[in-house]
């Protein structure tokens, strides 16, 4: 069926974010209903002067790999790294520090 109203193609344009959305775990941010509930808020548009075609078909999305669950809230992971300590500054190279507040003179003309 082709479009005539922008309304319209604004909501068939979301069959490809929904068709991402539902290879996403559970709990993930849903854009489709989002662009839905604003094309129809949206004031009543005019109809286009032409018909759009109708928009072609959401393609087949491959699986996607499961991430492993994270523990509470999400956090940046780094693999194969390994960390040393370095101990104290030594007297020799001592460490340059700045002041934490800097006094700035006010100058008035």
């Amino acid at each position: 069926m082709p479009y005539k109203n922008p309304t319209q193609i604004l909501i068939a344009a979301t069959s490809l974010p929904a068709a991402i959305e539902a290879k996403l775990p559970a709990g993930a941010p849903k854009i489709s209903t989002t662009l839905v509930d604003i094309a129809t808020k949206l004031p009543a548009v005019p109809d286009l002067p032409i018909e759009i075609p109708d928009l072609p078909a959401v393609p087949m999305l491959p699986a996607m790999p499961m991430l492993p669950e994270m523990p509470g809230e999400l956090r940046r992971m780094v693999t194969g790294v390994e960390v040393k300590p370095v101990g104290a500054p030594s007297p020799e190279r001592p460490v340059a520090t700045r002041p934490t507040a800097e006094k700035i003179p006010l100058v008035f003309e």
